[in-house]
């Protein structure tokens, strides 16, 4: 084998590595998106379609926590600052919005659950987190979230302590996307 061969093929090895390396830089935030989803990790609520079928006697309470960025201009907090519901139980809280500007803007809520152990097991049913939000200069909503803790939350040592979870939504400033604003102002309730 010539040296020059063996120039091309470390470059070519070389090359292939970079590009792999490139790769898995983008595909990094979506599978740590999935994984932190499937564990509940560091306070990732879990995403669900009906209740469960078990309802404990034992309860926990629920804690309500909202913030909104500077850069948005909006009002923004919970209806209930905490609610004690039965593990297992459906519950339904509403948080209000309020857009203090003098221009139509849209939002999307970031959100986590304290303490982290509790993410696995906090599930929403429906959330207004699961779209952007768009409110008119002025407008006021109520924007309702229906969750429930998992009964096997008391299977798990880390979990079975736990007395009050705390629910925190961020909304931030998004670029308002055409085919969804009519949908996201049908997830909310105008107040008056």
């Amino acid at each position: 084998m010539t040296a020059s061969t063996k120039n091309i093929r470390v470059a070519v090895l070389a090359g292939t590595v970079g590009l792999g390396m490139l790769g898995l830089s983008f595909a990094a935030v979506p599978l740590y998106r999935i994984f932190c989803q499937v564990t509940g990790f560091g306070g990732t609520t879990q995403r669900a379609d009906q209740a469960p079928e078990q309802i404990l006697s034992k309860t926990i309470s629920v804690r309500f926590d909202a913030n909104v960025s500077s850069e948005l201009g909006w009002a923004f907090h919970p209806e209930n600052q905490t609610m004690t519901i039965k593990i297992g139980e459906v519950a339904f809280t509403n948080f209000i919005a309020e857009n203090k500007s003098s221009i139509t803007s849209t939002g999307t809520a970031s959100f986590n659950v304290s303490p982290a152990e509790a993410g696995i097991y906090f599930n929403k049913i429906s959330c207004f987190c699961f779209t952007e939000q768009t409110l008119k200069a002025g407008e006021r909503v109520a924007m309702p979230v229906q969750y429930f803790v998992d009964p096997a939350i008391q299977d798990d040592p880390d979990g079975r302590g736990i007395k009050e979870i705390t629910l925190s939504y961020t909304f931030y400033p998004s670029t308002p996307k055409a085919a969804n604003s009519q949908a996201t102002l049908k997830s909310s309730t105008t107040i008056n």
